[in-house]
C-alpha cells in the first residue's frame, strides 16, 4: 500500500486559491480608488451619495446621554432635575417608557406626562416606547439638537 492512499487528501484546493485570488483582487481595486481620485480630481463614488454629500444635510442622531432620569418615590420631580442641568440649546430629553404584554396605553400616558413636564420647561423632548418585560420609565439628556445658526449636530466640532 501506498503513502498516499494511507493518508486522505489534506490540501485545500483550488477554492482557497480562488478565494486569496479574490481578496487580493478587492484590495488592489480598493487601494487603487483613492488614487485614481486623487488623480482626476473628481469623486467616483456613487452619484446619489455624492448629491447628498453636496447638500450638507447633517444625518439625525442621538447623542450619548449627559445625565439620566429616572422618576423615584421621594426623589427630585422632572422639572426639578431639569432646572439643575446645564442650560444648552442643543439639548433635547429622550423618554424612554417600556411597557410588558397589554400595557401600550399605560406605556404612553406615562411618557406623554413626563414629556409635558418638560416641555414645560422649555426642553425638547423625543419620545421612544418599547416592549419589554416589565414596565420601566426613563429619561436621559444628551446634546444631540440640530443648531439652525450653525447647521451642525450637537457633539460635533465647533
Amino acid at each position: 500500500m501506498s503513502s498516499l492512499a494511507a493518508h486522505p487528501r489534506t490540501g485545500h484546493g483550488w477554492q482557497l486559491i480562488l478565494a486569496d485570488l479574490a481578496l487580493i483582487l478587492f484590495l488592489l481595486t480598493l487601494s487603487a480608488l483613492p488614487a485614481a481620485e486623487a488623480e482626476s480630481g473628481e469623486r467616483l463614488a456613487d452619484r446619489a451619495a455624492r448629491d447628498k454629500e453636496a447638500e450638507g444635510v447633517p444625518l439625525p442622531e442621538i447623542a450619548g446621554a449627559q445625565a439620566l432620569f429616572r422618576p423615584v418615590p421621594g426623589g427630585p420631580a422632572l422639572g426639578e432635575w431639569l432646572a439643575v442641568q446645564a442650560p444648552d440649546p442643543r439639548a433635547t430629553l429622550t423618554v424612554v417608557a417600556t411597557h410588558a404584554a397589554g400595557g401600550e396605553a399605560q406605556a404612553w400616558a406615562r411618557a406623554q406626562a413626563l414629556a409635558a413636564e418638560a416641555r414645560a420647561h422649555g426642553t425638547r423632548v423625543r419620545i421612544v416606547i418599547t416592549a419589554g418585560t416589565t414596565a420601566d420609565l426613563t429619561a436621559s439628556l444628551a446634546y444631540d439638537a440640530q443648531l439652525a445658526e450653525t447647521g451642525r449636530l450637537a457633539g460635533g466640532a465647533s
